[in-house]
């Protein structure tokens, strides 16, 4: 079948939305949507997202007409690659820059208190229901992402919800799910993620575990999955707070689990111990197939609910930096920022945890120094607090004159401050994953997943930085000025 492109040509400013269906319309009257007939889902909708992902603020594009399947499902891809979708989805202004937007972001948080989420009897989500016998997953176009995973995976913009078996609570989290046949689907969760704990409660006293997945849902409510959010917090709560709105969610018939009300594609079942399939590999967000295959998990699908037309969300990792990358920066970089605040840092100017590494891999804060030990003290913090700890690389700490978000500011500093004797230490046996590409062939085989930590100091010396040479560019509002008046002179090139 030939592909035919839809591109709209509205534009405008944000406006309040509630569900994925009125964030797309909002999406298309800025101008941001691209609708595609008749790519297929085992090359070329993988290929697509692959080249949207990759360049920065393109727009997200929603494939219908799939050869083999029901022409009205439909892929959504790339929803959170430009910094104005992800300003729409968190009720921030458009037009800022990511740094701008990672502060506004900042500061809403700092108002923040959370709404708990009321619960509905009925929603959009029922409006097509398959219990038993009747299960099959095999209906909706799940692309195939990467050409060497080792199946299709219909979980990658989506989010799974569990229950704590102790303590009460619900979490919502993004882990990769693999689609096996028509009712059963593996799931892939690394060690110490908030879902992994609570099934493993399940499972260490041999009961099954009731997961619900969502694969299609409001863009906020997916970015709460995949945000470090406090242990113990609902996220459901975390997004009615976000908004000012309480999330309205139905109670699974199958497992008693909150499922959003006007979500797209929703599951239930029961994982049990003893029942694993292969899974994997699968192109993760490292940029690589690091974690293989091996037997996993896997929830044997009791009821699956969706919405005539159905929107599968897709938002598979790639090589960095990708979509799941910016915003994720935009969100870590704020937290990253608060957590150091926390714990009594002062001067903190600036702080980003870079899409090139994932927004996990590289970090970057600048301060203010203020005494001795200040830039040693951030630089251990940074790599250890709870947006900063899990799967880290390296963290370099700059001084106030740098643009942290900046990667050429940060590597002439790293260049020209730091010195490779002294600038550099090193944390051992720090938290990280199966993921992780550089977990050596012995560490796996042992279940060892740690990694060690880079910590570079590339501030001027504290004990000689009045001497430390001057710089010999202008002040940095000289320079914003001097774009400002001079700026036409660039056009085009």
């Amino acid at each position: 079948m030939a592909i035919a492109i839809e591109r709209p040509g509205q534009t405008g400013t944000s406006s309040r939305f509630d569900g994925l269906r009125s964030w797309l319309e909002e999406v298309e009257r800025l101008g941001h949507l691209r609708r595609v007939h008749g790519a297929n889902a085992e090359e070329e909708i993988g290929a697509a997202t692959d080249l949207l992902q990759h360049t920065a603020d393109a727009p997200t594009a929603l494939f219908d007409q799939v050869p083999g399947y029901d022409p009205n499902f439909r892929v959504l891809v790339n929803s959170l690659g430009a910094t104005d979708r992800i300003a729409l989805s968190l009720g921030l202004p458009l037009g800022l820059s990511k740094v701008a937007l990672s502060n506004a972001w900042r500061a809403k948080l700092k108002s923040f208190k959370p709404i708990p989420a009321i619960e509905v009897n009925d929603g959009p989500v029922f409006e097509n229901v398959r219990r038993g016998d009747d299960v099959d997953l095999t209906i909706f176009p799940t692309p195939k992402w990467h050409p060497n995973d080792g199946g299709r995976y219909i979980g990658t913009g989506s989010f799974d919800v569990t229950r704590d078996p102790d303590e009460g609570w619900i979490n919502l989290g993004t882990y990769r799910v693999m689609l096996h046949d028509r009712n059963h689907v593996g799931y892939y969760i690394s060690p110490g993620k908030h879902g992994r704990i609570q099934r493993q409660k399940y499972f260490d006293r041999n009961e099954p575990c009731p997961v619900a997945m969502v694969f299609g849902s409001d863009p906020l409510q997916f970015l709460a999955s995949c945000t470090e959010i406090p242990y113990g917090m609902c996220e459901y709560d975390w997004v009615g707070g976000v908004r000012g709105e309480a999330v309205k969610v139905i109670r699974g018939p199958v497992t008693g689990l909150p499922i959003p009300a006007d979500a797209e594609i929703v599951i239930e079942g029961f994982a049990t111990r003893d029942t694993m399939l292969n899974e994997g590999p699968f192109g993760e967000w490292t940029g690589y197939y690091a974690s293989s295959h091996r037997d996993e998990p896997v929830l044997k699908v009791e009821a699956l609910y969706y919405r005539n037309d159905a929107i599968l969300v897709g938002s598979p990792p790639g090589q960095p930096p990708d979509e799941i990358s910016r915003y994720r920066a935009v969100m870590r970089s704020a937290i990253l920022q608060d957590d150091l605040e926390k714990a009594g840092v002062p001067d903190v100017v600036g702080a980003w945890q870079h899409e090139v590494g994932g927004a996990r891999l590289f970090t970057v804060v600048a301060i203010k120094q203020r005494y001795p030990g200040h830039a040693r003290q951030v630089l251990h913090i940074a790599s250890q607090c709870h947006a900063g700890a899990y799967a880290g690389r390296w963290v370099v700490v700059v001084d106030d004159d740098v643009d942290p978000t900046n990667l050429e500011e940060v590597m002439w500093v790293l260049c020209t401050r730091a010195d490779p004797a002294t600038s550099i230490d090193v944390v051992h046996r720090a938290w990280s994953t199966p993921l992780d590409p550089r977990i050596t062939p012995e560490q796996r085989k042992n279940g060892d997943f740690t990694s060690s930590r880079g910590l570079i100091d590339a501030c001027r010396p504290w004990e000689w930085k009045d001497q430390f040479p001057m710089v010999n560019l202008p002040p940095r509002e000289v320079r914003e000025a001097a774009h400002k008046r001079w700026g036409y002179l660039l056009e085009g090139h």
